[in-house]
């Protein structure tokens, strides 16, 4: 029978320990080696599994297979141990009698996983003797970039750029992470966190999609955005149709808002008939879906007008 590696991969964003049965299975059949303590072996020496640390080099560790004689467990370190495993492969495809090479995964990262890296890294940077430019910042002082980020990842999408939004998004992700770890700071009664922030989010989610999560029968969309509304509305105690709206949108953003809301609420009020611009533009905004969007794609055009002319006029002055 071949000699086997074992090169066992653990993710270290799960508890340390947490591994599936055919990795527990393969530790306590063979001797396991690694370059170094971790949290992982630390877990395993306590379940009574012995690891042994050694230099990080391929050739110690088949000097440890020939003594064993069928096969050994590389515990791999938690950023997978790339570089070892890269030589350890080139070494046996030079002489495949050697050892086979076996890849376990004793866990992995569930989905999600990276925005624990994200939460990890921005408290290092909010903590003593990190950034200072971030540990003087607050939640109004942060405001407008939260705003600017929000309107590039919208810029992203209105050029159908999704590489630029993967990017965008994550930049609107730092500004949450950001807010959230500040709020830690508060004062006991008033602080929170970015696990309050998520499970606000994830009871909400539940709350208002009764469709999905306590079999609620629903016709079509119509009916799910109503219910959403209703319980909306009994989650807030909100006694208008217009309560929640973000005054601080741009103003052609803010008026459909508002038109919309007082349609879907079935209240019948005038539109003003006055000859001001605001009135104008009021009446304006509610002949079109989205006139903010509309104004927004016709500004862009003349923008290209205005390059383009500017280009006809340096090539023609040349």
């Amino acid at each position: 029978m071949t000699a086997r590696i074992v090169l066992l991969v653990t993710s270290p964003r799960l508890p340390a320990g947490l591994l599936t049965a055919a990795a527990w299975d393969a530790l306590r059949a063979y001797p396991v080696f690694a370059a170094g303590d971790s949290d992982q072996a630390e877990a395993l020496r306590r379940s009574g599994v012995p690891v042994t640390v050694i230099a990080s080099d391929p050739e110690l560790l088949l000097a440890e297979l020939s003594k064993n004689g069928e096969a050994v467990v590389w515990l791999a370190g938690p950023t997978g141990d790339e570089s070892f495993a890269r030589t350890l492969g080139l070494r046996l495809a030079r002489e495949p009698g050697l050892a086979e090479l076996e890849l376990m995964y004793g866990s992995w990262d569930p989905p999600g996983a990276r925005l624990l890296d994200a939460v990890a890294v921005m408290d290092r940077l909010l903590s003593p003797g990190g950034d200072p430019w971030k540990r003087a910042q607050s939640h109004r002082s942060l405001a407008p970039y939260l705003l600017e980020e929000s309107y590039e990842a919208y810029d992203a999408i209105e050029s159908d750029d999704t590489d630029a939004l993967r990017e965008e998004l994550g930049d609107v992700l730092l500004q949450i992470v950001l807010h959230a770890r500040l709020a830690e700071e508060l004062p006991d009664d008033e602080a929170w966190n970015v696990d309050d922030v998520a499970g606000g989010l994830v009871d909400k989610m539940v709350r208002r999609n009764p469709h999905v999560f306590a079999g609620a029968q629903v016709a079509d969309i119509e009916e799910i955005t109503d219910n959403w509304d209703r319980i909306k509305k009994a989650e807030k105690s909100r006694h208008s149709a217009l309560d929640g709206i973000a005054l601080s949108q741009p103003a052609l953003a803010l008026a459909a808002k508002i038109l919309s809301r007082t349609r879907r609420a079935g209240v019948d009020v005038p539109l003003p008939t006055s000859d001001d611009l605001g009135s104008r533009l009021l009446r304006i905004v509610a002949e079109g879906q989205d006139a903010e969007g509309e104004l927004r794609r016709a500004a862009l055009r003349y923008a290209e007008d205005v390059r383009a002319a500017e280009r006809k006029n340096v090539g023609g002055a040349e």
